[in-house]
């Protein structure tokens, strides 16, 4: 009975962890955003960084799933790299078609989201429904930033609306589970 508590508590810690990391992801994503927004240049940077800060977190959470689900940490961190490491593989041919010319810095920007996007949808399968939403929710921030002249008020709300969803889609698969009650 104590040890069920203990995996219950344990579980809810790593879900507040996991959605600490959400939040954390849809806050840095809107950053860059902005920062594209005022410096394409610079948000061109970003976006090469958002790289690697999406890739250790994912790890993170990874790390925690396994933790949790006594799994194989060594085969988890070895998928999750091969899956980043392709990742980087294609953002540096965005950078070498930024570099020749071929795409401004705000297109490059835009491609490096999107490419962004796609992994982190994919890596939703394996992690969690979660890392899917906030793909989507980056591909459709390329889209806003693309179509919608006022762009960062349009985006932020729309990362407020997810971030509201996921507490509330969990709140709700919490209270008809009857995990509420630890």
């Amino acid at each position: 009975m104590q040890n069920d508590i203990d995996d219950e508590l344990a579980a809810s810690r790593h879900i507040g962890l996991e959605e600490a990391v959400f939040i954390i992801l849809v806050i840095l994503s809107l950053l860059g955003i902005s920062i594209t927004d005022f410096s394409p240049h610079d948000g061109y940077g970003y976006w090469i960084m958002m790289v690697f800060v999406f890739a250790g977190l994912s790890i993170f959470v990874s790390w925690l799933q396994s933790k949790a689900n006594e799994d194989d940490i060594g085969v988890i961190v070895k998928s999750q790299a091969m899956h980043w490491l392709h990742t980087l593989i294609v953002v540096g041919a965005a950078f070498l078609l930024n570099k020749s010319g071929q795409l401004t810095d705000t297109g490059a920007s835009l491609v490096i989201l999107l490419i962004l996007a796609l992994t982190t949808m994919l890596d939703g399968y394996r992690i969690g429904w979660q890392f899917s939403l906030l793909g989507f929710f980056l591909a459709s921030c390329a889209i806003v930033v693309a179509y919608v002249e006022h762009f960062i008020w349009a985006s932020s709300g729309l990362g407020i609306l997810v971030v509201a969803g996921t507490f509330f889609w969990n709140y709700w698969l919490r209270k008809n589970s009857g995990f509420d009650n630890v």
